[in-house]
């Protein structure tokens, strides 16, 4: 597919603050399922800073804003071709080993029905593949898309106790579940164009991808019960929600914050 993206986030503030310093992972990965021809990132009053690219492979830039501003915008504008690649993320050059990727973090913590969850599903390491597969639709049918009934604090045993959330809630779940069943898995960060109901329903996306033997790194979407296509944008990878989050900051100075996001995913013409 081809796809234009555009993304527009705001922070408006309470009280103007006096600086904000910001680290973006809002660059798309390089791997053989997508290549980039334009893509733009601007922020209101920015001072673009260095970048580099970390050892997960994800491209990381610093933007500083001096104020006293009281709302500051990110835009993001670009043109890129995807392919699908059965989920797997051929040609992505990293060097974090894959093991680091079993870590635990606060949103991924097991409690007991996480774990009583990961052992009721059949399989095992022998086969990573269809036991990852089989986690994946044990998320799907555990936990109900519904959106507004969890936060972005909402942690994966949270949301199984609920039983309903949003993909960064599915997404955690299926970590949770990867990693007690011994499989490093990660939470990702990008873009979806989908339709539902025939309308279009663009939106930033996360899924999470688990190390299979003999293929690498492998995407799984539990909200949509697939693997990731020609549809899905890459942007980065983390332990979880917050450690991928495509920005992050510290804004100096008190008072309230909103935020407003809006995002459009079009498919160009061949």
């Amino acid at each position: 597919m081809k796809l234009r993206i555009s993304h527009e986030t705001t922070y408006r503030y309470g009280q103007p603050i006096r600086n904000l310093v910001q680290s973006l992972r809002l660059t798309p990965s390089i791997f053989e399922g997508q290549k980039v021809h334009e893509w733009q990132i601007d922020v209101t009053g920015g001072i673009r800073g260095p970048g580099f690219r970390d050892g997960a492979g994800d491209w990381i830039e610093g933007w500083t804003v001096r104020g006293p501003v009281d709302q500051v915008t990110i835009r993001i504008d670009g043109r890129i071709d995807t392919r699908d690649m059965a989920g797997v993320l051929r040609g992505h050059r990293e060097m974090i080993h894959p093991m680091a990727y079993l870590t635990k973090t606060a949103a991924t913590k097991p409690d007991a029905s996480l774990r009583d969850l990961a052992a009721g599903v059949q399989g095992s390491t022998a086969d990573s593949l269809d036991l990852a597969h089989r986690l994946s639709t044990q998320v799907s049918d555990s936990i109900a898309f519904r959106p507004g009934v969890t936060g972005h604090a909402t942690t994966a045993a949270e949301a199984l106790a609920l039983g309903e959330g949003v993909c960064q809630d599915h997404t955690h779940a299926l970590l949770a579940l990867a990693r007690i069943r011994d499989l490093p898995a990660r939470y990702v960060s990008g873009y979806l164009q989908s339709t539902v109901d025939g309308k279009a329903n663009d939106a930033a996306h996360a899924w999470a991808e688990i190390h299979v033997q003999g293929l690498g790194w492998v995407g799984f979407d539990a909200a949509n019960k697939c693997c990731p296509d020609e549809r899905y944008v890459r942007l980065g990878s983390g332990l979880d929600a917050s450690d991928a989050a495509p920005i992050r900051g510290v804004a100096m100075g008190s008072g309230s914050e909103e935020l407003a996001v809006a995002v459009r995913v079009e498919e160009l013409a061949q």
